[in-house]
């Protein structure tokens, strides 16, 4: 089978509208018929036609208090001055709250306000009036009732109605059945350690799950290799069972991606790639009268595809509405590019900082799982744009609750691994509080504090005069912010290298050799002016540093790149390089402090994880155990600003 190429890639609002338009030419854009469920089972169901009751609630006159049925007639002229007597048995009868009234009495009164006057005769002081403390045949629902409307979702409140009105069964909407059908030789299940150019297979546990979430009812098939045949003969076997077949991977226009072909000979494909970042390569199509949807294999274009062109499908078969995202306007902590033509779709981290909520970009790779975990929302880039700048406001569609990010804590600065325990600490203790940290570098940091941007910011930076750590710094940039200085930990800087060190690596000094790849940290990161300052020291050009221009944004980064094999070695801390079981040379110990501005010390975020850093015995032996660690000076105020 020939190589696909693409075509010119549709836009979003085009590809959105001959979907629908396809979808409805068939009947496909209508909810589907419905089927008979025992109320019992119908939690969450949507009706599909109207429930009305086949008896009233109550079915009989029942007593509402305890006390004693009479006939209100009887009753009339009691009063204080002239109580009136009843005979138990002919006039009264004593009665529990839901027993029936006996024959015709039409009132209770309850057993507070009568005197017993003997075993057979009772005396009240005030006249009852007609069907007091009486629940009446039909008070709550009345024969022939609607009890719920069609396209209701059934609440347990629901389940009650209905079975108290008779209806033991109920007519709700199919729930629409979608297979996932996993494609690629180099798929391997969870459970099997990958070997080199393997991956395992975990998209098709996401999508599965977004199904189940919009009340679908996912069909998740096995793994199907690269092969027209194989992929042919899954796609009927997937037809004959499920309203909606999703192929993930196979999309693209690599030599084994043979989703588009295997469609048009099975049926129509109305879209092929759609200029959205990430998820370009999507496939619209149908076989025999259902839809079938080629998806990207990168699991956040996966992720956003489904979100835009099954979602609404999916909800529509139901009977639902599709609820409009929570949204919030937020100002861009820093600039982001965007490439002209393609509507992007950025994640985000979102946190109120004094008045203002601030939003910053996470990473953008449309493989990187963990953006989408860690997001706290999406910012959308039209087409026509280039990008946004710095400080601009923007809309932010919320992946988390409103409520949540008011409660998060913004970090912005140098990135270290302890972060990530401190993150979990605070959940741990405070489970309606987060942390989020976005990693920019400490000079980064430094000017988003000094904006209003930040709560804290973390910094590492090195004074080549003095010698000494942040403080120079802050005294120069935030001379006229009131902040404190708080000092995180001490931690070992250094060069790693792959286990056993093949390059025979010392020094900064091997930098410069022809078959030493180094891999660098950005611009304004405290590593990266440590780096500087090594290089000035031993008189070494960074253009003859092979790597020197190749950027990463953590020491996981670097780590990671040194351990992948795509660059020798890298500075980091020692906890990066242990985390990754690579070898280290040490260069410096260094202090790494947050910056808190003074008027967010009273912020109770602020002073749980002030109380956690101080306090919390196991704060400190997990950073410990991480490698490279002094933890002796956490919490403790190094410098307090003007």
């Amino acid at each position: 089978m020939k190589r696909q190429v693409y075509p010119d890639s549709t836009s979003l609002s085009e590809a959105l509208r001959v979907w629908q338009e396809q979808l409805a030419a068939v009947g496909l854009d209508r909810p589907l018929k419905g089927e008979t469920v025992p109320v019992d089972l119908s939690l969450g169901r949507i009706t599909a036609e109207a429930v009305t009751a086949s008896r009233s609630s109550p079915t009989y006159h029942g007593a509402a208090m305890d006390g004693v049925a009479v006939r209100f007639t009887d009753t009339l002229g009691a009063s204080e001055t002239r109580p009136v007597r009843l005979k138990v048995g002919s006039q009264a009868c004593f009665v529990d709250t839901g027993d029936p009234l006996p024959g015709t009495m039409d009132a209770v009164i309850m057993i507070e306000e009568i005197d017993r006057c003997g075993e057979d005769e009772i005396e009240i002081l005030a006249p009852a009036t007609p069907y007091q403390h009486v629940r009446r045949i039909g008070e709550d629902i009345v024969s022939t009732e609607l009890i719920l409307p069609e396209n209701h979702p059934i609440r347990p409140v629901d389940q009650g109605a209905m079975l108290a009105g008779g209806v033991e069964e109920v007519r709700v909407r199919r729930r629409p059945v979608v297979a996932v059908l996993p494609t690629g030789n180099e798929l391997v299940q969870p459970g099997t350690n990958p070997k080199e150019g393997e991956i395992t297979e975990f998209n098709s546990r996401i999508l599965c799950g977004m199904v189940r979430e919009w009340g679908g009812v996912p069909l998740r098939q096995e793994i199907v290799r690269d092969d027209p045949e194989a992929i042919r003969a899954a796609v009927l076997r997937c037809l004959e069972k499920a309203d909606l077949v999703v192929l993930n991977a196979g999309s693209s226009a690599g030599r084994e991606d043979y989703t588009v072909h295997v469609l048009r000979e099975l049926g129509e494909v109305f879209v092929q790639g759609v200029n959205i970042k990430p998820g370009k390569p999507v496939i619209l199509g149908r076989v025999r009268g259902k839809p079938v949807v080629g998806i990207p294999g990168y699991p956040v274009s996966a992720v956003l595809t489904m979100e835009l062109f099954l979602k609404p499908l999916i909800h529509g078969w139901q009977g639902l509405p599709l609820s409009p995202p929570e949204t919030l306007k937020a100002t861009l902590s820093r600039q982001v590019a965007s490439t002209l033509g393609a509507e992007e779709f950025v994640r985000v981290k979102v946190g109120r900082v004094g008045e203002k909520m601030i939003v910053t970009p996470v990473g953008r790779g449309a493989g990187m799982l963990m953006s989408l975990v860690r997001a706290d929302g999406i910012v959308q880039i039209p087409a026509f744009s280039e990008g946004i700048a710095a400080r601009e406001e923007v809309e932010v569609r919320l992946l988390r609750r409103r409520a949540e990010i008011d409660r998060t804590l913004v970090c912005i600065g140098s990135h270290d691994n302890s972060l990530d325990v401190l993150a979990n600490l605070l959940k741990k203790a405070h489970p309606e509080m987060s942390l989020s940290s976005a990693h920019v570098g400490s000079m980064g940091g430094l000017m988003a504090i000094r904006r209003g941007e930040a709560h804290l910011a973390g910094t590492h930076l090195l004074d080549e005069e003095s010698g000494e750590y942040n403080v120079p710094f802050v005294k120069r940039f935030l001379s006229d912010v009131p902040v404190v200085l708080v000092n995180l930990v001490y931690r070992q800087q250094g060069l790693c290298v792959p286990k056993g060190n093949p390059r025979r690596i010392v020094g900064f000094q091997d930098l410069t050799s022809e078959d030493v790849v180094f891999v660098n940290r950005q611009k304004g990161s405290g590593t990266r002016l440590l780096t500087d300052h090594h290089l000035k020291r031993n008189g070494i050009d960074s253009l003859t540093v092979r790597g020197y221009d190749r950027e990463e944004y953590t020491h996981m980064g670097v780590a990671s790149a040194v351990a992948g094999g795509t660059a020798d070695t890298g500075v980091c801390i020692l906890a990066a390089a242990r985390a990754l079981s690579l070898d280290f040379i040490p260069l410096a110990r260094e202090r790494y402090d947050f910056v808190i501005p003074k008027d967010f010390l009273e912020m109770e975020q602020i002073a749980v994880l002030l109380r956690i850093l101080r306090r919390d015995p196991a704060c400190r032996e997990t950073i410990r155990n991480l490698g490279g660690y002094d933890v002796e000076e956490m919490g403790k105020i190094v410098y307090e600003g003007s």
